[in-house]
C-alpha cells in the first residue's frame, strides 16, 4: 500500500483543529495527522524562506507556494499535514475542504506571486484539487460511514514439552574368571643304598637316633580388591534448530464500485 501526504493551509488554528478532529471522527490515525505553527517551527525561522517548505514538504513545493506558507504562518495560520493511502486521500480532502483551507494558488495570484496561467505546483493542495462547494451541503461528518477492515496475524510461541526420559543407572553382575597358579610342595624322600665299603664298619653308631622332615604344600588363597576402572559423566547437552511455520490467515479487504450515474432531464 502507498501512501500520500497531504498538506493544508489554515489562517487559524481554530479551523486546523476542527479540521484535526473531524478527521479522526472519520477514522484517520491521530498519528498520522501533525499541526505546525509559528511557534512549533522554533524562533529564529525565517518563515518566507522557501528552503525551509523544501525541507519539510519536499522539493515538490512550488517557490509561489512556499511563500505563501510562510506569510500565512507568519500572521498566526497554521499547516496541517497527514499521511493517508491514496484509495483515501479523495475521501480526507472533502472533510479537509469543508474547514476553510486556503486556496493556496488564488492566494498566491492575489499577492501578485503568480501570474494567471502560469504553471502551478505538480501536488496540488486539496482545496485546488477538489471541487466542493464554497458552502458545503452538509458538516455533520459524524454521519460518515466506517468500513474497518482487519486482518489475522500469525503469533509464534514456545512452550517446554517432555518427549522421554534417559535412565542412567549402576548395577553389580557377576562373571566367571579363572586364573592359573603354580604351586610347590615339598615331602620326604627316604632311599636306602647298600653299602658294600669295609671302611663304614668301623663308624657304627648304636645309639638311637630320629630326623624329622618337615613337609610343607602351597595352597591358593582367594582374595579380592575393588579397583575403578572407568567414569560414566550424566549431564544435559543443548541444541537449537530452526523450524519453518506455515499456516494461513485471514483479511479483509474492501472494493469500490461506483456505478454510472443517471443523467436527470
Amino acid at each position: 500500500m502507498s501512501y500520500e501526504k497531504v498538506v493544508t493551509l489554515f489562517d487559524s488554528a481554530e479551523h486546523a483543529q476542527a479540521a484535526r478532529r473531524n478527521l479522526e471522527k472519520a477514522g484517520f490515525s491521530t498519528n498520522d495527522i501533525s499541526v505546525v505553527g509559528k511557534q512549533g517551527l522554533g524562533s529564529g525561522v525565517t518563515l518566507r524562506e522557501p528552503g525551509l517548505w523544501h525541507r519539510l514538504f519536499g522539493s515538490d513545493i512550488a517557490e509561489h507556494e512556499a511563500k505563501v506558507y510562510g506569510r500565512t504562518v507568519e500572521a498566526g495560520g497554521v499547516v496541517l499535514t497527514l499521511r493517508v493511502p491514496d484509495s483515501d486521500v479523495p475521501r480526507a480532502m472533502g472533510i479537509l475542504n469543508q474547514h476553510n483551507v486556503v486556496d493556496v494558488q488564488t492566494r498566491a495570484m492575489e499577492a501578485g506571486l503568480l501570474s494567471k496561467g502560469a504553471a502551478t505546483s505538480t501536488t496540488p493542495t486539496p482545496a485546488a484539487a477538489a471541487t466542493a462547494p464554497s458552502t458545503p451541503l452538509t458538516t455533520d461528518v459524524g454521519k460518515t460511514e466506517v468500513l474497518r477492515l482487519a486482518e489475522e496475524q500469525i503469533e509464534v510461541g514456545k512452550r517446554l514439552v517432555k518427549e522421554g526420559t534417559t535412565r542412567i543407572r549402576r548395577f553389580v553382575i557377576e562373571k566367571p574368571v579363572e586364573a592359573q597358579v603354580k604351586l610347590h610342595e615339598e615331602h620326604a624322600e627316604v632311599v636306602r643304598r647298600a653299602v658294600a665299603d669295609p671302611a663304614y664298619v668301623k663308624d657304627i653308631d648304636w645309639s638311637d637316633r630320629t630326623i624329622e622332615v618337615d613337609e610343607t604344600s602351597e595352597e591358593v588363597v582367594v582374595g579380592k580388591s575393588a579397583h575403578v576402572i572407568e567414569e560414566v559423566v550424566v549431564g544435559k547437552k543443548g541444541t537449537d534448530h530452526v523450524e519453518t511455520i506455515k499456516d494461513s490467515v485471514r483479511q479483509q479487504r474492501v472494493e469500490v464500485e461506483r456505478p454510472p450515474r443517471e443523467k436527470t432531464r
